[in-house]
């Protein structure tokens, strides 16, 4: 962690020293709307009923101003979540959650021509958690599924955003991830509930 500190310094400041040799257009000229979009790939780390979870993200939509973004974003689980026997719908297999969530993804910029800013998200949307055999898991045979749940995500979040590239940004952060009406076998919305860090690669038009 201490090395990450360092390194998310160093690289703070060299890009604000090149910062200075250029800046970025102004944000709005008259009454004239200025709009691009981007897209995102974001990797996260959290739990789920205590468990280590990652998660793979990807999320984007239309830029407005060099402020507001709106859009639809996607992320899902990729390691193995053990389901303990006393949950599980088969205890003849190894069975594992499966966690995914979509839906509204929103992001507002503070100060977005600066190299270093920050960024404050909300995602609202559907949850879905499903027990499965991850040791014979065919994408194409929906027999293997259990314990089909639904419920609602609402996950705000923050990020320090450094704008590496005029088309790349790179956004560290951290959310929280709130559901609401989990009743899948073991998983109550306080077992789903979490704060989540993760690193972003954003890339599209900002001005």
């Amino acid at each position: 962690m201490k090395k990450f500190v360092v390194f998310l310094c160093v690289l703070v400041s060299c890009i604000s020293t090149e910062a200075q040799s250029e800046k970025m257009q102004t944000l709005f000229n008259g009454n004239q709307v200025s709009s691009g979009g981007y897209g995102a790939v974001s990797s996260r780390f959290t739990t789920i009923r205590g468990k280590y979870t990652h998660m793979a993200g990807v999320y984007g939509g239309w830029y407005v101003n060099n402020r507001f973004m709106v859009g639809m974003g996607a992320a899902a689980s990729t390691n193995n979540i053990r389901v303990p026997e006393e949950f599980s719908m088969n205890t003849n297999k190894d069975m594992t959650w499966q966690y995914g969530q979509f839906g509204l993804m929103t992001e507002y910029v503070v100060a977005s021509d600066k190299a270093a800013h920050l960024v404050f998200q909300l995602f609202a949307g559907a949850g879905f958690t499903l027990q499965y055999d991850r040791n014979n898991w065919h994408h194409d045979d929906y027999r293997d599924v259990y314990d089909q749940n639904w419920f609602t995500v609402v996950e705000p979040g923050v990020q320090v955003e450094l704008n590496l590239l005029k088309w790349m940004r790179f956004s560290p952060g951290v959310s929280y991830r709130a559901s609401f009406g989990s009743d899948g076998l073991g998983l109550s919305d306080k077992d789903l509930r979490g704060v989540s860090y993760h690193a972003t690669l954003k890339f599209g038009k900002w001005r």
